[in-house]
């Protein structure tokens, strides 16, 4: 039997590491802050893309699951407006860019987190998440381990090694 899922989630099934030696980045970027609300699992966050200047706005909730390579998520698009309205809410606040390299999403953290590297790939279903090619670049696997979700690493800053 399927879980059931929240009403109007959809699952967000990507794998999460170290990025162990970081290759030459392309140089567009988009640029992400991310808010995490106080005492939510909501995060608001606006993308501004670093070749054309255009600006996205998000709404995010996501879900608690048994595994967190694969969560409910549900997202909202805002206006810049609802956007200033949200972001007036008590948040820990991340800030990074965003690569695009051979498949990857790379984040390269900007702040308190300066130095963390994480990259990040999707994948339509549990089987090609499990076969998702890794390239050299990458270092431990972190999906399983919740001190490398953003929630946490923006209340709770960079994990003890």
């Amino acid at each position: 039997m399927r879980p059931v899922l929240p009403k109007y989630s959809l699952v967000e099934r990507e794998r999460r590491w170290l990025v162990a030696q970081l290759p030459p980045l392309p140089a567009a970027h988009r640029r992400i802050e991310d808010r995490y609300i106080i005492g939510t699992r909501l995060r608001l966050r606006r993308i501004t893309d670093s070749e054309t200047g255009a600006v996205q706005h998000k709404l995010t909730r996501k879900y608690d699951s048994a595994d967190p390579a694969a969560r409910p998520i549900v997202t909202a698009y805002l206006e810049a407006a609802e956007h200033a309205v949200v972001a007036a809410l008590p948040a820990h606040v991340i800030t990074k860019r965003r690569h695009r390299l051979d498949g990857f999403s790379v984040d390269v953290f900007d702040g308190p987190l300066a130095g963390l590297v994480l990259a990040e790939r999707e994948a339509a279903d549990a089987a090609s998440l499990a076969a998702l090619p890794r390239p050299a670049w990458l270092g431990a696997d972190v999906t399983q381990n919740p001190c490398y979700q953003g929630g946490h690493l923006a209340a709770h800053g960079l994990p003890e090694t």
